[in-house]
This record gives structure tokens, C-alpha cells and sequence, in this order.
């Protein structure tokens, strides 16, 4: 394989996308390339850029950087990471791999937690991370967000630029790419939706049957025929039709074409919380009493006639080698007495474990120490996104190892489940301080949208678990893949490991993906993979994988098969 560069421009042209192939004879012409031509679009300038894809290859300097993502367990082997600007460059990239019949994947931000872009088998990767504007569309009246950004370039473009926001996730260097296409939830969700419900318009790059590539624009409007691969878009994850070059967002109902007033506008300032309990104040009985409160808590707050539906309430249960259990709290603070809000619900779920609050001096979970916010303090919206989302040494230490796991709870835990944490977090033959079990409340606005009307099919869950462990050692990964089953499993031991829908839980986040969760060996629920995730979505999921990657692709290890396969 030579090393060439792809020079791609864009020129519209009776409808369709003109590809301007540069160096090297072995680049898809420009004929084998067109837009949809039941769907429309403007190529901003916004997304033009005169900068070459660029190819990295194994002997490259960068080629280390760019074949390994956040969790450093799963690296890569590519023959090539091929890093573009413009749809265009995505389009004769994903055209030449089909060509030469090259297996691809395709990074964003990567976060993914499992192995969907680096494995063995993939040959070609396509980097999107130069892919990362954020604009105003008047083509569409909506944003216009390149498949690229992260959650924090995006927060703040939004809302500097417009005073609008999305409600997504506090991980400030998550890419858009697979957040959104997995439905995207944060801070803001239980007041505003998760992130697809303000979705309007998705651009994939597809392969048809006859190994063509194509670019569609499909929208949610009902009269698009392509309507169905957006909705795809709205909680199937990522890597499984195309190649995600853009997002349009505008909010349902926003009328007029003012910018300001397509989106959701977010509080002009939050009141933040954080307290932690140390472990030494705990046995079974209060350890119970917190974890059934929070529970308890959330099944009667998660309404939208709930005053407390602002409130998002994060309850991290870190092994006791941490030494301390935190709750970090966040409400918009011009909801009617907020700052009593807050006060009220921490005394609701610790007055009975006997054990004090204190200043969050120390790390819990994935968050750094958070002392001044003892007495909530109040912060403007972008201000506290930004703390939020930086302070969080995980993030920041770009050689962790993890493994994660993940369930919809529709109701609190039992006693037996807390039984179960309570050993499994305090076991002394295991002690990772950032291992850890993190509630995440949820519901409220989520749960006014119907469970078919997004492929998000979860829609009346009350709060998020997500059982996770960081390390930095490969000589660690048995013992903490170990605990990890062991805790999960035990949690859920009566539904044969994992959260079945069922009256209590409702299946698994695929935007936390689990790699256990196609292994019958571990996942002995007897419910398949796909409807822990998916539910009843998935045999639509599998026709319009079956319409637009009828080559099957875009396929990773947990990712959409083509019916009867």
C-alpha cells in the first residue's frame, strides 16, 4: 500500500456530490459516488475545508496515537488511519475500502468502551476528529454539528454563539459520532429529553448493494423517505449503517427561523451540590438505607409534575479502599426554591444512615474532589459544564484500562441486590479505589416520549447504574474484568446476570457498551444482546440495516446484523 493523499473538494451539481479524487490511480473515481437523490442538502462552507485527508501509516510517528482510543485494552492494527475534513474525503475513503474490500471502522471521539473501532480485524480506520464544526443552517433552520466534534467544543459553540445547548453527556471530550446515534443523556436530561429528542436531520455516508457509496440526508420529518434511517440514528448506536458526517439539531415545536429559537436554551445558572460519607461510617444496614433511599427517591421524582424533575442526582458507591461514598447534585436554580430542593433531597437519602456529609475533598468515581461545593454554590450553566466535565482525572489520563457494564432501573434495588453491592464493595481481596457503582437519575422528560417513537426504547426508567473499574496495568485486567462479573452478576443473579425488562429493570445502555454481553457464558439471562439493548426496536433496526448497508459494512462485535443472520 503506497502512502497518497486524498484531495476532496465539493461541488453541488445538479444534485449530486462531485468527488475531486487527487494522487494515487487506486482512489474511487468520482463516478462511483452520489447523493441520494431522494434527499436533499447544502454543503456549508462551514464544512469545506482545503486541508488533504491525510493517511497515516504503520511506520508514521502518529500511527500509535491514532490506532488506540480512551480505554487503552483494546488497540488497533490497521493497515491505514485515513484522518478527514469533508464529507467528501469520507466518501472516497469509505469508497476505497470497498473497493479493495478492506475491513473499516470509524473513529469519533473514542470513548467507545468496548472493541468497535480498534480490533484485529479491522484494516482500515477513517478518523473523524478534524470533522468538528458547529454552525447555524438556514437550509435546515437547525445546527448543523460535524460527526467529529466533542461534547464540550459543541456546549460551548452553542451557547456562545446562539445561547442554546443540547442535553448530553458531562464528558467533556466525548464525540457526537456514537453519544447521539446512542441516544445521549446528561445533567439536563430529566429536564429537557435525552439528546435525539432534539435531533432533526442526520447526514451517513452508505454503501449501497452494488458496493456504491452514497451520502443521505435523512430528516424526521414524515414525509422523508429516508425518515427511517434518522430515526435509526436515535438510539442504535454507532457503527452500524454508514458513517455519521453531521447532525442537525433543532428542538420539537421551535418555530420562526431565529437561531436562538430552535433549540433548547439551558438555565442561566445551576445550583451545584457535592457532599461525600465516609465508607468507616457505614455497615450493612446504612449502606441499605442510602441505596434504598436513592431508589425510593427516584421512583417518586420522576415525573415532570415532580418539583424536583431539574434536580439530577449522581450517587457514586466507590470500593471501600476509596474510603468515601459522593453524591453530586446539580438543579437549574431559577426553579422555585432550588436551594431547598437540594437540601431536601440529600436529607432524604442519608438522614437515615446515621452517618455525617462532608466536603468532597477527596476523588469518587470518575470526579475529582469538589470541597467548595459542600453548601451548593451557584455556577453559570457553561461555567459548571465545564468544572463538570474537566475535573475528572479519568478523563484526563489518557492510559486507563476499563471495563463497564450498565442497566435501565425502573425501580430501586432489593434487598438482596444491596446485600450483594455491599460485599462485593467492600471485599478486601480486591482494592481499586476507582472501582465503582454510579446511579445517574433519569426520567422526567425522557419518559414523556413513547418507547417506539426513537430506537432510544427505554422510556420509563427512573435511573441509570453503570458498574465500572479503571486500571493502568494489563497484569490488572483479569482481577478487574473478574470483579466487575462478580458484582453485576450478583446483582442480578436472579435473572441470570444481567437487568431483563422486566418490572424492576429494563435491559442495558449501548452507548456503554459491555463486552461480556454476547457471551452465554456470562450473560445467562436468556434474553439475546440485542433486546437487553434495543428491546422490541430491533427488528426495524434490522430492515434498515438490511436498506442501507444491505453489504453489511459497518459492522463491529455487538453491531445491527442484517435479517436472518
Amino acid at each position: 500500500m503506497n502512502r497518497r493523499t486524498v484531495l476532496a473538494g465539493a461541488a453541488a451539481v445538479a444534485g449530486a456530490t462531485v468527488v475531486e479524487v487527487g494522487l494515487g490511480a487506486d482512489v474511487a473515481s468520482a463516478d462511483t459516488t452520489s447523493v441520494d437523490s431522494t434527499s436533499t442538502t447544502t454543503t456549508s462552507t462551514a464544512s469545506q475545508s482545503s486541508q488533504p485527508a491525510v493517511t497515516v501509516l504503520p511506520a508514521d510517528a502518529r500511527y500509535q496515537e491514532v490506532t488506540v482510543g480512551h480505554n487503552t485494552r483494546w488497540v488497533g492494527t490497521p493497515e491505514s488511519v485515513t484522518v478527514v475534513h469533508t464529507v467528501n474525503q469520507v466518501i472516497a475513503a469509505v469508497q476505497d475500502a470497498v473497493n479493495y474490500n478492506k475491513r473499516i471502522s470509524v473513529r469519533g471521539g473514542g470513548h467507545c468502551y468496548a472493541d468497535f473501532v480498534y480490533n484485529p480485524a479491522v484494516q482500515r480506520v477513517i478518523d473523524m476528529t478534524q470533522m468538528n464544526a458547529v454552525y447555524f443552517d438556514p437550509t435546515y433552520n437547525a445546527f448543523a454539528v460535524e460527526g467529529g466534534s466533542t461534547l464540550l467544543n459543541v456546549y460551548q459553540s452553542l451557547y456562545k454563539g446562539w445561547g442554546v445547548a443540547l442535553p448530553g453527556g458531562l464528558c467533556y471530550s466525548v464525540g457526537v459520532g456514537g453519544h447521539v446515534a446512542g441516544g445521549g443523556f446528561g445533567l439536563l436530561s430529566r429536564q429537557y429529553g435525552l439528546t435525539v429528542d432534539h435531533l432533526y436531520a442526520v447526514e451517513v455516508v452508505t454503501v449501497d448493494s452494488t458496493g456504491c457509496v452514497k451520502r443521505i440526508v435523512a430528516t424526521r420529518e414524515t414525509t422523508d423517505p429516508n425518515r427511517d434511517l434518522y430515526w435509526a440514528h436515535t438510539g442504535a448506536g454507532g457503527g452500524n449503517f454508514g458513517v455519521v458526517t453531521k447532525y442537525w439539531f433543532r428542538s420539537p415545536g421551535a418555530t420562526g427561523s431565529n437561531p436562538q429559537q430552535q433549540l433548547m436554551n439551558p438555565p442561566k445558572n445551576v445550583l451545584l451540590s457535592a457532599v461525600m460519607l465516609p465508607w468507616s461510617g457505614f455497615d450493612q444496614t446504612s449502606f441499605g438505607n442510602l441505596v434504598r433511599a436513592y431508589g425510593t427517591w427516584h421512583e417518586q421524582n420522576s415525573t415532570t409534575s415532580s418539583p424536583s424533575s431539574a434536580l439530577t442526582s449522581l450517587l457514586v458507591m466507590n470500593h471501600k479502599s476509596n474510603g468515601n461514598i459522593g453524591i453530586i447534585t446539580q438543579i437549574d436554580a431559577s426553579v422555585p426554591n432550588a436551594a431547598q430542593l437540594v437540601s431536601d433531597y440529600l436529607w432524604t437519602i442519608t438522614n437515615t444512615t446515621g452517618v455525617q456529609t462532608q466536603p468532597l475533598t477527596a476523588p469518587v468515581g470518575e470526579h475529582g474532589p469538589l470541597p467548595a461545593f459542600f453548601t451548593p454554590k451557584q455556577l453559570p450553566w457553561l461555567t459548571s459544564v465545564r468544572l463538570l466535565g474537566t475535573n475528572n482525572p479519568s478523563l484526563t489520563n489518557p492510559t486507563l484500562r476499563s471495563a463497564n457494564k450498565s442497566a435501565y432501573m425502573r425501580k430501586g434495588f432489593t434487598d438482596d441486590q444491596i446485600n450483594t453491592l455491599f460485599q462485593q464493595l467492600t471485599r478486601t481481596d480486591f482494592t481499586n479505589p476507582v472501582a465503582n457503582v454510579m446511579l445517574f437519575g433519569y426520567g422526567s422528560k425522557v419518559n414523556t416520549v413513547g418507547a417506539a417513537d426513537t430506537a432510544s426504547a427505554q422510556r420509563d426508567s427512573v435511573f441509570k447504574a453503570l458498574f465500572a473499574t479503571q486500571w493502568s496495568s494489563p497484569a490488572d485486567d483479569a482481577t478487574n474484568v473478574a470483579w466487575l462479573r462478580d458484582i453485576y452478576g450478583g446483582v442480578f443473579a436472579t435473572a441470570g446476570g444481567y437487568p431483563v425488562p422486566n418490572a424492576q429493570t429494563d435491559g442495558c445502555y449501548i452507548n456503554y457498551p459491555d463486552s461480556d454481553i454476547i457471551d452465554p457464558t456470562v450473560n445467562k439471562s436468556g434474553v439475546a444482546w440485542q433486546n437487553l439493548y434495543y428491546k422490541d426496536a430491533y427488528p426495524r433496526l434490522q430492515s434498515i440495516k438490511a436498506k442501507y448497508d444491505p453489504r453489511n459494512i459497518f459492522r463491529h462485535s455487538q453491531s445491527i446484523s442484517l435479517p436472518g443472520q
